[in-house]
């Protein structure tokens, strides 16, 4: 599970290094005029969320760092990346089924619910390839070439044989 979830981050890192600060910052793409970096950093987040939270065995998904830099400048996006993927690292042996609370706002206040810490790895992977497809979108819209082919394809969707 370890080296899927960064196999999946380091394509975020390849992409980052492909493109400006400019580009990486765009948001007049509509209809969410969200920009790469802004999907990037969330992605981040979010598995941020777990890794301050695993000590205690509490993860709050709505306590977000939103560090502004990591979504405008690429260098400050791939350092956050870098630094989730050593994080990621340094649980490689963990107790994948031990269990933590995991707390989010879901639109109707905050719920807390208990986790395997495996669950709310691939919770937040899962939400990386959904935000890497928004990401496609956006890039697809700037005229960005992707700089690999599988860039924002969740790996269980069908490919169209041309």
């Amino acid at each position: 599970m370890v080296d899927a979830i960064e196999k999946n981050l380091q394509k975020g890192i390849k992409l980052l290094n492909n493109i400006s600060d400019e580009e990486y910052s765009d948001c007049t793409v509509g209809p969410y005029y969200s920009s790469i970096g802004n999907n990037m950093r969330h992605i981040l987040d979010v598995f941020s969320c777990i890794f301050k939270g695993l000590d205690e065995k509490d993860i709050d998904f709505s306590a977000r760092e939103r560090n502004e830099l990591a979504q405008i400048k690429t260098e400050s996006g791939i350092a956050y990346f870098n630094n989730i993927i050593e994080k990621l690292k340094e649980i490689k042996n963990s107790d994948f089924d031990k269990i933590v609370k995991v707390t989010d706002d879901l639109g109707t206040g905050k719920i807390t619910t208990n986790y395997t810490l495996s669950s709310a790895l691939v919770q937040a992977h899962s939400h990386a390839i959904h935000h890497y497809a928004s990401i496609g979108f956006i890039i697809e819209r700037l005229g960005i070439e992707l700089p690999d082919a599988d860039f924002s394809y969740n790996p269980t969707t069908p490919r169209v044989k041309s």
